[in-house]
C-alpha cells in the first residue's frame, strides 16, 4: 500500500521507517526543508537504536521517501498519517493542536480519490471528529474516512515496539477504513498481535488512559520508597514483592526522580483536562501531576542533603541528563529541574551523557559538558547519577574514589547496592533505602 507521514518526529519518522520495512510505499513528508534534505542524505535527526540502518535499508529497496511536497505524497496515498507534535500549551495544560489542524488542512487540499486520514499524533478526545469536520469545510467534495491509530512506543526500543507490539488499536467507523487499517498491519495480523478496532473517541482515550496509568505507577512506587526511607525498608524489594502479584505486573516499578519524556508529562496533563472539560475530573491523575512535579525538587534536596547542606563553592559531577537511557531527548528530564536547583544552592556542575549533550546545551546555562563519565568526577565533591545508562553501570569504583575529592555517590537510579558501595568504601545515598555512610 502507498503511505504518507505527515511529520518526521519520532513518531512519524520511526513509523514511516517501520511500515516500509512491512513492504508499504512511505513517503514521509515535513515541512522543514533542511531536516529533509539531512533526512535525504542519510542523516537522522534523533538517536534510536536501528532507526539508521532501518532507514537507509527501506531507502535503498525504494520503499521509503522523503519529500517537502505534501500535495503530490498524499495525492498517491491509499493511507495519510498525521503524525506531528502536539505540545503542551502554555499557561494551561492542554494539547496544542495548531499543528493538527494546520495539516489537515493541508491534506484536504490535497485529497484525489479514496484515502483514510489517521491521527498517529497523541491527542484529545474528539480531536479526529475535528480533523474530519475541517477536511469536509474545506473539501465537501472529499472521498476519505478518518482513523485514530495511536502509537505506543518507548524511546530506545520503538523499532521493537512497532514490529512486535502488545496490541494495536484503531478506532474507526467503516469498514472500508478498517479494511485499510487491517492491511497495513496484516504482517502484525498474521503473527496474531491483537488488532483492536473501537470508535475513535475510545482508541484517542485508550492512548492517554495507558499513559497516565504507567505515570501512575512510577508516581506510586517513588511515594513508597519515600515511606520506604522513614521506616527503614528496601524499596527494590517491595517493588519486587508487589510486582510478583500478576494483577500488578513488574514494569514501571522502579523509584527514581520521577517522569520526564516527551509523552507522560503532557499527556497527563492533557487528560486532566480533557476530564474537567468533560465534567469528570481525575483527580488521581490531578495528583500524579502535582506528585511529580514537586518530586524533582526533592531529589535536589536529597544531593544538598546529602553533601551536608552546603553546596558553595562545590562541584557536582551529573552522570546522565536525558530523561531515560538509550535516547538523546531532554523534553522534561528530571536534570532540567535537579540541575538549575543545585546551581541555584552554589554548585558548579559537570556533566556527561552518551546522547544527550548537544540537546542539553541549549537548555541548561552555565554547565561545563564532559568528555566521559570520569572527565566528569574529576575533582568534583559528590557524582550524583541520574540516568541509568548501561555505561555508569560497571564504573570503575576505585578509579572513582580516586577522581573524587570524597568518597560520595548520590545514586538517583539505584543502579548500585548499598552493600557494594559500602565495600568499595563509599558513602552512598540511594531512593528508598538506607543510606550508606563512610566510615
Amino acid at each position: 500500500m502507498r503511505v504518507t507521514m505527515i511529520g518526521t518526529g519520532y513518531v512519524g519518522l520511526v513509523s514511516g521507517a517501520c511500515f516500509s520495512d512491512f513492504g508499504h510505499e512511505v513517503t514521509c513528508v515535513d515541512l522543514d526543508a533542511a531536516k529533509i534534505d539531512g533526512l535525504n542524505a542519510g542523516k537522522i535527526p534523533i538517536f534510536e537504536p536501528g532507526l539508521d540502518s532501518l532507514v537507509a535499508d527501506n531507502v535503498a529497496a525504494n520503499r521509503l521517501f522523503f519529500s517537502t511536497d505534501l500535495k503530490s505524497a498524499v495525492q498517491s496515498a491509499d493511507a495519510v498519517f498525521i503524525a506531528v507534535g502536539t505540545p503542551s500549551r502554555r499557561g494551561d495544560g492542554y494539547a496544542d493542536l495548531s499543528y493538527v489542524e494546520a495539516a489537515a488542512k493541508d491534506i484536504a487540499q490535497a485529497l484525489d480519490g479514496y484515502t483514510v486520514v489517521v491521527t498517529k499524533s497523541t491527542v484529545p478526545v474528539g480531536t479526529s471528529r475535528t480533523v474530519e469536520k475541517i477536511i469536509k469545510q474545506e473539501r465537501p467534495d472529499a472521498d476519505f474516512d478518518m482513523a485514530s491509530n495511536p502509537e505506543f512506543l518507548r524511546e530506545g526500543s520503538a523499532i521493537e515496539d512497532f514490529k512486535r507490539p502488545d496490541r494495536v488499536v484503531v478506532g474507526a467507523d467503516t469498514d472500508r477504513a478498517r479494511e485499510v487499517m487491517k492491511e497495513l498491519y496484516r504482517p502484525l495480523y498474521l503473527n496474531e498481535t491483537p488488532l483492536l478496532f473501537t470508535s475513535r473517541e475510545t482508541s484517542e482515550l485508550i492512548k492517554y488512559a495507558a499513559n497516565a496509568f504507567l505515570a501512575t505507577k512510577i508516581t506510586f512506587i517513588n511515594e513508597m520508597a519515600d515511606i520506604c526511607e522513614k521506616v527503614g525498608a528496601d524499596v527494590q524489594e517491595v517493588s519486587r514483592g508487589i510486582g510478583l502479584d500478576g494483577r500488578i505486573g513488574r514494569k514501571f516499578l522502579h523509584a527514581g526522580p520521577g517522569y520526564g519524556g516527551s509523552c507522560f508529562p503532557k499527556d497527563t496533563l492533557a487528560l486532566v483536562r480533557t476530564a474537567e472539560e468533560a465534567g469528570a475530573p481525575s483527580s488521581i491523575v490531578q495528583a500524579v501531576v502535582d506528585v511529580n512535579a514537586r518530586r524533582k525538587k526533592q531529589m535536589a534536596e536529597k544531593v544538598i542533603e546529602a553533601c551536608g547542606n552546603d553546596l558553595a563553592g562545590k562541584t557536582i559531577a551529573i552522570l546522565g541528563l536525558t530523561f531515560k537511557p538509550n535516547t538523546d531527548d531532554m523534553r522534561d528530564s528530571p536534570s532540567l529541574d535537579i540541575i538549575p536547583l543545585l546551581q541555584q544552592n552554589g554548585a558548579r556542575i559537570r556533566a556527561f551523557d552518551p546522547e544527550g549533550m548537544e540537546e542539553a546545551e541549549s537548555m541548561l546555562q552555565d554547565v561545563a559538558f564532559c568528555e566521559n563519565a570520569y572527565d566528569a568526577m574529576e575533582g568534583a565533591d559528590a557524582a550524583v547519577l541520574l540516568t541509568e545508562w548501561n555505561e555508569f553501570r560497571a564504573l570503575d569504583l576505585s578509579r572513582t574514589q580516586k577522581l573524587l575529592k570524597q568518597p560520595l555517590i548520590i545514586d538517583l537510579r539505584n543502579i548500585y547496592t548499598p552493600q557494594e558501595m559500602a565495600r568499595a568504601g563509599f558513602a552512598y545515598h540511594s531512593i528508598g533505602r538506607e543510606p550508606v555512610l563512610s566510615s
